[in-house]
């Protein structure tokens, strides 16, 4: 009977197995906390932009010049509005983009070309490029519900807002948030007044 004789692999041969195993566990290792980390991130985006900061898409020309078709802008949710803000809010299972003209309890009037009365006082709209009555089936002067905001897009002649008795004045549990800031397109990025 002949004896196996095994062969024992030399040192630098085992150390560098031995490098590779530990190489292979920190790769494992360091990979699975990266996709970890990512995943949380991720995670962490899609809670902010649920909850605090919603990002909404443009659709339609309500709001030129202040906001274009196609573009994309960050929503701040808040409870506290004034007049001048632009606002995001539900309507019929869509969201709708309008600035705010007054609050609860105050008076609006529009002239037939298209000027703007809050309690008597003419509102001084630099943000508009014309003016028109637009589509208007309220009767003038008007006085806005307690609870509600009084909107209007800044396009009026197209624009279909609380004018309408189809859209009418818009409650507290309506709101998206406000519009702050334009993300695209880049060379028209920056906050939105």
């Amino acid at each position: 009977m002949k004896k196996k004789i095994t062969e024992v692999p030399p040192i630098v041969q085992l150390e560098g197995e031995l490098k590779r195993e530990r190489y292979k566990r920190r790769y494992r290792s360091v990979f699975r906390s990266t996709v970890s980390v990512l995943i949380i991130v991720a995670a962490i985006a899609i809670l902010v932009a649920t909850l605090w900061m919603p990002v909404l898409q443009i659709y339609g020309n309500s709001m030129t010049p202040t906001l274009q078709d196609g573009e994309i802008i960050f929503t701040v949710k808040t409870s506290e509005f004034e007049p001048g803000d632009i606002i995001a809010f539900y309507y019929n299972n869509k969201i709708l983009v309008k600035r705010v003209i007054c609050e609860a309890g105050d008076w609006i009037d529009i002239d037939k070309k298209g000027n703007v009365y809050i309690n008597d006082v003419r509102l001084d709209e630099p943000y508009l490029t014309e003016k028109a009555l637009g589509e208007c089936d309220i009767k003038l002067p008007y006085q806005v519900p307690d609870g509600k905001i009084f909107v209007m897009g800044d396009h009026r002649s197209t624009s279909v807002d609380s004018r309408s008795k189809t859209v009418g004045c818009v409650a507290q549990e309506q709101m998206v948030g406000k519009i702050v800031f334009r993300i695209w397109p880049l060379r028209r990025s920056g906050v939105v007044k």
